[in-house]
């Protein structure tokens, strides 16, 4: 019968806790490595390597007014007021009017602002929502025009048209050996969804419910009562069939 020696087993012991101390030591620096390769790796995923970003935006109007003509053309005003009008849903700051100086139609410029402040006032833009600013053209040789511009709130993605690599079956297309998506697909989809949204805002949350119609929900309540149906009823001209339609 052999007995062991108490300070050998403790000398054991320490031993094979410095020895696996070490090893997560280094399996932990071999993890941190292997996230901080992944990391660098693009997405696959086209909403993560072309996200929607909702950012401010200048909107800009330019109205072309001639050294002769003191006023503005039919187009011109209504192109003036849907800018108004616009404003009014979208714009987080005031318009912003630069008129030129110094310049062959400087002086009719100036009289076509006072027919652009009417016109913006006339669909609900206060005076103070209006700065008017001068500006000297830095290319004497290009049209000097009333520049209108607001801020506003847009959503966008972008640019499209990044080819880092080829599509074709190449030794180099990482992208074609790794059966991955190319780097610019579903770029336009982002894009032109980003460009159709009315509201940007809608992408990050969802809108508050509004007042619900008070006399319609009345109405159909009542008819619940007194056991009728509460179903629309469509008339007999909207069940037509499309191939009696042409009879």
């Amino acid at each position: 019968m052999t007995t062991r020696h108490p300070a050998a087993f403790h000398r054991r012991l320490r031993l094979a806790v410095v020895i696996a101390g070490a090893s997560l030591a280094l399996g932990a620096c071999n993890q941190t490595g292997r996230s901080d390769i992944t990391g660098t790796l693009p997405p696959t995923d086209y909403r993560l390597r072309h996200p929607i970003v909702v950012q401010e935006s200048i909107r800009n109007s330019e109205i072309f007014v001639g050294s002769a003509r003191g006023g503005l053309t039919a187009a011109q005003r209504t192109d003036v007021a849907a800018l108004g009008e616009a404003w009014l849903a979208e714009g987080t700051g005031a318009i912003i009017a630069e008129v030129p100086v110094g310049t062959p139609n400087a002086r009719a410029a100036q009289e076509s602002l006072r027919e652009v402040q009417t016109l913006l006032g006339n669909v609900g833009v206060p005076p103070r929502g209006i700065t008017v600013r001068q500006y000297h053209p830095e290319d004497q040789r290009l049209f000097a025009t009333i520049r209108l511009k607001y801020p506003r709130i847009v959503a966008d993605a972008g640019p499209c048209g990044t080819w880092p690599e080829d599509l074709g079956p190449s030794i180099n297309n990482k992208s074609y050996l790794n059966n991955k998506p190319y780097f610019n697909l579903g770029c336009a989809n982002q894009h032109n969804l980003a460009v159709m949204t009315a509201n940007p805002t809608d992408l990050v949350q969802p809108r508050a419910e509004g007042q619900v119609y008070a006399a319609r929900r009345s109405f159909m309540i009542d008819k619940y009562r007194q056991g009728q149906a509460t179903t629309t009823t469509y008339t007999d001209a909207d069940k037509n069939k499309i191939s009696s339609v042409g009879q």
